[in-house]
């Protein structure tokens, strides 16, 4: 992808490139009442879901094309830009009928090689020169994330942007879908003109948490935003806890704080990000461990075993050390590390045993 172009070339400030609009067109009424309150506070580009994948049978599914003659009187009075998402060979086609300015590829979609490449083989045959913003996969695969860009790139489609929504995992968490800001950093290190967006509302899943995470993503670098906003959140028809009113998305956009950094310095910024990260994984794996020394601890209060096996303690040793050699860490450094592991789970697990500290 050496030719990327921008999505919107008449929005070139990154607070002014905001994508906002309800999750789902749910009725006319509804979706023409948010995009005028939204165009008030000066949103230029409109979305909202036409065919909404769910992820068990039941829910709403979206009200389909319909919903994009919705849309298109929207753009007749308002002059905003439309966007929508896309799955399948159809979505393109009704979406492209209908002259939607920008589509975007869900999670879901970007999972799957085979819907990405039928999505841009239908773009190819029809000629299509509209703007396509991909949102990572599901699941935090940077490579896939990247071939599902480059599948549309090779459909002649050179106005590409990213979506950063999270990552799924599984137990509960701050955030409905984890950042992972490092996976979205190593994106613009590889390809810097591509432009990122951050999706807060999904990162989240919570409205309390669009404003910081918004900010987070400016103070970052990315190139924007696209947040749910509904005209009445509470009732939506879906992700009623993530969405937000036009008034709220206006307060929020209001203080946000774009800071410029000098492009001498922008590649050792992204890179510490990079590490702060890793960091941060590094510490939700290591609190994981934890919890499990603890189960282990109150196994062996149990069945009166002592904290401490020998004979398991040396095979640890033994095989991470030779496993950490053979990624290219030093014998000593792996040493230390496991040592300082090992003495923390037995520490726990002492608390346990001798009933000072319960498992959660």
């Amino acid at each position: 992808m050496t030719d990327i172009q921008p999505i919107f070339p008449q929005l070139t400030d990154r607070q002014s490139l905001v994508i906002a609009g309800p999750c789902s067109a749910e009725t006319r009424e509804q979706v023409l009442d948010t995009a005028r309150q939204l165009a008030q506070y000066g949103i230029k580009v409109f979305r909202a879901g036409i065919w909404k994948p769910r992820t068990k049978p039941g829910g709403f599914e979206g009200v389909g094309s319909e919903g994009l003659e919705w849309m298109r009187e929207v753009r007749e009075e308002t002059g905003m830009l439309l966007a929508t998402e896309v799955a399948n060979r159809h979505h393109v086609e009704e979406a492209l009928k209908a002259g939607i300015d920008v589509l975007w590829i869900g999670a879901r979609t970007t999972a799957n090689p085979f819907a990405v490449q039928e999505i841009a083989d239908t773009l190819a045959e029809h000629g299509a020169n509209v703007p396509v913003m991909v949102k990572n996969p599901v699941n935090p695969d940077l490579e896939l994330w990247i071939g599902a860009m480059q599948r549309i790139y090779n459909a002649g489609i050179h106005r590409i942007g990213a979506i950063h929504r999270g990552f799924s995992s599984y137990g509960k968490h701050l955030y409905r879908n984890m950042p992972e800001w490092h996976i979205p950093v190593e994106l613009r290190l590889r390809y810097p003109s591509l432009p990122i967006v951050c999706d807060p509302s999904h990162i989240g899943g919570k409205r309390e948490l669009i404003a910081p995470l918004s900010q987070q993503a400016m103070d970052m670098g990315f190139n924007g935003l696209i947040v749910e906003s509904h005209c009445s959140p509470d009732s939506a028809w879906s992700d009623a806890a993530q969405q937000i009113t036009p008034e709220i998305l206006n307060f929020i956009l209001g203080t946000l704080v774009v800071r410029d950094s000098k492009q001498t310095t922008e590649s050792l910024q992204l890179l510490r990000q990079h590490i702060d990260g890793i960091d941060n994984e590094l510490l939700e794996v290591l609190s994981k461990r934890m919890g499990i020394s603890r189960q282990i601890g109150q196994y062996k209060r149990e069945h009166r075993m002592s904290a401490v096996q020998a004979g398991r303690y040396n095979d640890i040793m033994r095989s991470r050390i030779k496993l950490g050699e053979e990624m290219g860490m030093g014998a000593e450094f792996l040493r230390t590390l496991f040592l300082a592991i090992h003495d923390e789970s037995v520490r726990q697990q002492i608390e346990v045993i001798n009933d000072r500290k319960p498992i959660d």
